[in-house]
């Protein structure tokens, strides 16, 4: 990591605290790397800027294994030629590490918490949901392989009025179903998977209809519930998706935590009543309005519930940062649990949420339209019985999360280079094919090969890409950004296939073609890591 080595030699020449740039130069005849590092630094260490970058430039210039030539421009800007041989090298260390290329000790250790989809469990997954999946899970990945412990969790809202009216709108299906005539109410779940639940429900509780209305709506409620989650959970494992927490917000309750968070709110001074509900003064905090976390009928309200949660995650499961993955409806509530945060004096920045844009289905140039209620919406299990699960995946991390998508249907199953996740795959598999190739042509892979014969335009393009994957993961995770992962995956791929284009990995020179499939199996070996962290597979054969 070429990058990394830069920063930490300049680092020992420099002030501590001193930030700087190191990065490509706007041109390519100017070097792989420049700096500002001189500029920066010079104005500390009373230096002129363009003195101090000859010195600077001396004592680089004397790390032969690193750069064949550093050069001063301008003011006091540092041009860094890398050493072929450091290019080279990275074919061995890519080997060397195997799976664990671009695992990073970043994290070091602290305990970070994903909470993502936590859809209501009023219906199936829908595909915006999937898209939260993908980012979510993608995202617990790379911060594990960035060296933090991470806990994966999905928060169920399982109380309220929305489950109210859940079960009162499988009821009334059921009441229909026994040939009752009903009047639906709108604002009711109209789908058509309200009806399976209630048709399923008559056949294993027959006798629920003549309960009284309120416990007929419990049972109907309840059984719906246990449905839809059991539903939630399968399609999620077949995502690819997997939780290590499943987190109630009934037992948030009966474990007295929301009680709990609002006294010690109220303790710390900062609720009040009003028109007889209690209020959380979020304005001292910079929210633009106060809000009201106890209804004047003695209902908490949903946000009593969201502070009551995050407080637990921070003060009794202590975990240092906490990523929530939100729709972007949601964005209103960020500034309000920040606030809360704040009251509690527990620090708002370890709270990083990130908001999901809405997916715009398109099929045969149509676009698809998505509400729960009106049962008027293409579920996450539907896409994935028509698309597959790899190309749902890398479609959705294609973009930057809070950023709209468009999914092409027919694009995702087409098998054609303007499909990324077929491109990616594809340049794994044709590697793979390449070894079969080498096999029949008595290369047992195993070869010494001389990493100085690697010397190409396209070698050292190759070389280079393989040396940015451990940085791009430490960029990526730090940012909370999954989806540069597909781009730089993207970026790999299309240099691989542009050198399978111009270069034989295997030819009449046996020492050049030991050479090339040592370079093969470093990229290939990075394909599968990226998509591993993808959550998407590396074929061998396509």
């Amino acid at each position: 990591m070429i990058v990394k080595r830069v920063r930490e030699l300049l680092e020992e020449y420099l002030p501590e605290g001193v930030r700087f740039q190191v990065g490509p130069p706007p041109r390519e005849e100017l070097g792989d790397l420049a700096t500002n590092a001189a500029l920066v630094a010079a104005g500390p260490l009373g230096r002129r800027p363009r003195e101090l970058a000859e010195e600077l430039a001396r004592k680089l210039a004397e790390k032969r294994e690193l750069f064949r030539k550093v050069e001063v421009a301008g003011p006091g800007f540092l041009n860094l030629f890398v050493a072929p041989s450091y290019w080279q090298g990275v074919v061995e260390r890519v080997l060397l590490a195997g799976a664990d290329y671009g695992r990073s000790t970043l994290g070091a250790g602290r305990k970070v918490q994903v909470e993502f989809v936590s859809a209501n469990p009023t219906g199936p997954l829908h595909i915006g949901h999937g898209r939260g999946a993908a980012v979510g899970d993608s995202l617990a990945r790379l911060l594990h392989f960035a060296g933090y412990q991470v806990v994966r969790e999905y928060y169920i809202n399982d109380r309220g009025r929305q489950m109210e009216i859940l079960g009162r709108s499988v009821w009334l299906r059921a009441r229909e179903l026994a040939g009752e005539g009903i009047s639906f109410p709108e604002d009711h779940y109209r789908g058509d998977y309200i009806i399976e639940i209630a048709r399923k429900l008559l056949r294993e509780r027959p006798d629920f209809l003549e309960l009284s209305e309120e416990e007929a709506v419990e049972v109907a409620r309840d059984f719906a519930l246990a449905e839809i989650l059991a539903e939630i959970r399968r399609d999620l494992e077949d995502f690819g998706v997997h939780y290590d927490v499943w987190y109630s917000e009934k037992d948030l309750y009966k474990r007295g935590e929301v009680a709990e968070a609002l006294e010690a709110l109220k303790k710390a001074g900062y609720l009040y009543q009003k028109d007889g509900a209690l209020w959380f003064q979020a304005t001292a905090f910079g929210d633009e309005k106060d809000r009201v976390v106890l209804r004047a009928n003695g209902e908490p309200t949903y946000f009593a519930s969201d502070i009551a949660y995050h407080r637990e995650k921070f003060l009794k499961r202590g975990f240092d940062l906490v990523v929530d993955v939100w729709g972007a409806d949601h964005h209103g509530y960020v500034p309000r649990l920040r606030a809360a945060l704040a009251a509690l004096q527990i620090d708002a920045q370890r709270l990083r949420v990130l908001l999901i844009q809405m997916v715009n289905l398109l099929e045969g140039g149509q676009l698809k339209s998505m509400s729960t209620r009106a049962g008027e919406f293409v579920t996450l299990r539907e896409l994935l019985e028509e698309v597959g699960r790899d190309a749902v995946r890398f479609t959705f991390l294609t973009r930057k999360c809070d950023a709209p998508l468009d999914f092409d249907v027919d694009l995702a199953k087409s098998q054609k280079s303007e499909n990324p996740v077929y491109y990616v795959q594809y340049a794994h598999a044709r590697l793979a094919s390449v070894f079969r190739k080498a096999e029949e042509a008595g290369f047992s892979g195993e070869e010494n090969y001389d990493p100085s014969l690697l010397e190409t335009p396209e070698d050292l393009r190759l070389l280079k890409l393989l040396d940015f994957f451990p940085q791009m993961v430490e960029e990526a995770a730090e940012a909370l950004e999954p989806h540069r992962l597909t781009y730089y995956l993207l970026d790999l791929a299309e240099a691989l296939h542009d050198y399978y284009t111009k270069h034989r990995f295997i030819s009449e020179d046996r020492a050049l073609s030991q050479a090339r499939l040592a370079l093969a199996k470093a990229v290939k070996q990075v394909l599968a890591n990226g998509l591993n962290l993808l959550g998407v597979s590396a074929p061998e054969r396509m």
